[in-house]
């Protein structure tokens, strides 16, 4: 179990003028087979994150930090949860700097997608990285 990977979504966002950078997570039973993404327990942890962020909204306006790459979801070692993630967490919230995130994510995780959605159409995983 020490092996299996644990889940992160998180959400690049703005709000009163401040970053912030809400996330969710969990642990898997086992790591994703090469290529694949997370499928559906992705799917769910998504929609868990982003009624989180909607129950927020209420504290004022919200919007994306990042564009399309404002919702994120990596697969990164349980081992990182305390030490490195925290502290990327709190780069970003300091700078701003996506594309040190999204390549530190990288390095980090063994998967690293946005999540994007059409008009009409499933929540779709795009591979970063």
């Amino acid at each position: 179990m020490a092996d299996a990977p644990y889940l992160i979504v998180l959400a690049l966002l703005e709000q009163g003028g401040q970053r912030a950078m809400p996330l969710q997570g969990k642990s898997l039973r086992e790591a994703l087979p090469a290529g694949a993404d997370p499928g559906e327990v992705g799917c769910q942890q998504a929609l868990d994150l982003l009624v989180r962020i909607w129950q927020r909204s209420d504290q004022g306006s919200l919007r994306r930090a990042a564009g399309e790459q404002s919702l994120l979801m990596v697969t990164v070692p349980i081992e990182s949860l305390q030490d490195q993630l925290p502290a990327l967490k709190a780069q970003w919230l300091s700078d701003g700097d996506t594309a040190a995130l999204i390549a530190a994510l990288n390095d980090l995780g063994s998967g690293l997608w946005s999540l994007t959605m059409e008009h009409r159409q499933p929540l779709a995983y795009q591979a970063l990285g």
